[in-house]
């Protein structure tokens, strides 16, 4: 029997990352569920030592739960890039270095391009995938998938979201997801579309 959330329930957001934290904050305040982020709770950052979204997200998930005693929600996630092979994949927070700067990580990903195929900054096809692992602290897990297809551009457009978003153009649409308000990104986002599994799966009231 899939085990479910109801209103007033305390939920972990097991990530450090203000973006992630945010966005899923987002995405859970209309069902009343009470939440807190694991930096908030003081849980360190797990080594993620999966090779696999699903992997990484239940490490995530299972380890706050543990520490907090709590159901919790981690989001593993990345961009997969079809003429690197899939890369940088589940690197893809590792391709910006240790303090996280995503300009680096964007630059990587041209000078790859570059060297593999002379790349001019032309679309080449692309996914964002998300993994949603929730965990509760007897180790039961659940998992929710979600992607949006689309393609990377080069030079990157745009200041918001986070991550690799602007040099990310989603398939029908002409902005990258750092140029699209948050409200038109998240509409669409593989967050988004993992969260719906989630939520027909989990939540009580959910419509």
């Amino acid at each position: 029997m899939t085990r479910r959330l109801s209103r007033g329930d305390k939920l972990v957001v097991a990530t450090h990352n203000p973006g992630k934290v945010w966005e899923i904050n987002k995405l859970i305040e209309p069902y009343g569920l009470a939440a807190v982020s694991a930096g908030d709770l003081g849980l360190k950052e797990p080594a993620e030592t999966e090779t696999t979204f699903t992997g990484n997200a239940k490490i995530k998930a299972v380890f706050a739960a543990e520490g907090s005693g709590l159901p919790a929600l981690a989001d593993d996630s990345g961009i997969e890039i079809d003429a690197l092979d899939g890369a940088p994949g589940v690197h893809t927070a590792d391709w910006a270095g240790p303090k996280r700067d995503f300009s680096i990580a964007m630059q990587k990903v041209h000078d790859e391009l570059v060297k593999r195929r002379g790349w001019n900054g032309e679309p080449l096809r692309a996914n964002f995938i998300s993994v949603l692992c929730l965990a509760w602290p007897d180790g039961d897990v659940q998992f929710f998938e979600g992607k949006v297809y689309g393609h990377v551009v080069w030079p990157p457009r745009g200041g918001n979201g986070f991550g690799y978003d602007p040099i990310f153009v989603a398939d029908g649409h002409t902005e990258t997801f750092g140029e699209m308000e948050p409200a038109s990104k998240y509409a669409i986002s593989h967050r988004t579309m993992a969260f719906e599994h989630f939520k027909r799966a989990v939540l009580d009231d959910a419509a």
